[in-house]
């Protein structure tokens, strides 16, 4: 009979102890979270920030960057991460003067096309939107993935490749001019191989 009374109370004093850590559990949560933010009685933890716009007339993209912009309709949102003229030269050997020749002109606008489905995304994305510190991951149009992040200058970052200028605009178009091409390694691959054929 005594036996039972003190597992009666082993049982209650465990029951009891499991409902104390609880309750302070719950109440040093509750005292330690930060207050959300409230506007006009909404709340929201990202708000929306204007963007500066930039206007197409103010930045030269060059020959392929224009290309680009207007290869996508206009009425659309889209964000392009234009290589630069410099970035064209370097990376991919396609320079103004010599690729939009009308013998070479198939091969650069089928490049330059290419180059497109890996550095545009279906939707806006000016660099307000990305907070600093903050990795954000889109799939450009061919499906090749594309991670975007801020670095402290407001620059974004997409794939490691910094952007020279941000927020061009062109009607719903955002632009960003990178100081590199974005690609992913098959075709990368194919372009030093090029290159490589070129030198022999």
């Amino acid at each position: 009979m005594r036996r039972r009374q003190v597992l009666r109370h082993a049982i209650a004093l465990v029951s009891m102890m499991v409902c104390v850590c609880c309750l302070l559990i719950v109440t040093v949560t509750v005292l330690k979270l930060p207050e959300a933010p409230t506007n006009d009685g909404e709340m929201g933890f990202y708000p929306i920030i204007r963007s500066r716009k930039v206007s197409l007339q103010d930045v030269d993209l060059g020959k392929f960057g224009e290309m680009m912009v207007d290869m996508l309709p206009q009425d659309l949102a889209f964000t392009v991460f234009v290589p630069s003229d410099e970035a064209f030269k370097r990376d991919l050997r396609l320079m103004a003067s010599d690729s939009l020749r009308s013998d070479k002109f198939n091969d650069t606008y089928a490049i330059v096309t290419r180059i497109l489905g890996f550095s545009a995304v279906p939707r806006a994305l000016p660099s307000a939107n990305v907070r600093l510190g903050e990795l954000v991951s889109y799939d450009s149009l061919s499906g090749f993935p594309l991670y975007v992040s801020k670095d402290i200058d407001g620059m974004l970052v997409v794939n490691r490749i910094r952007s020279e200028v941000v927020d061009v605009r062109k009607r719903e178009i955002v632009v960003h001019v990178m100081d590199g091409v974005i690609m992913d390694a098959d075709f990368e691959e194919s372009v030093l191989a090029d290159d490589d054929a070129e030198e022999d």
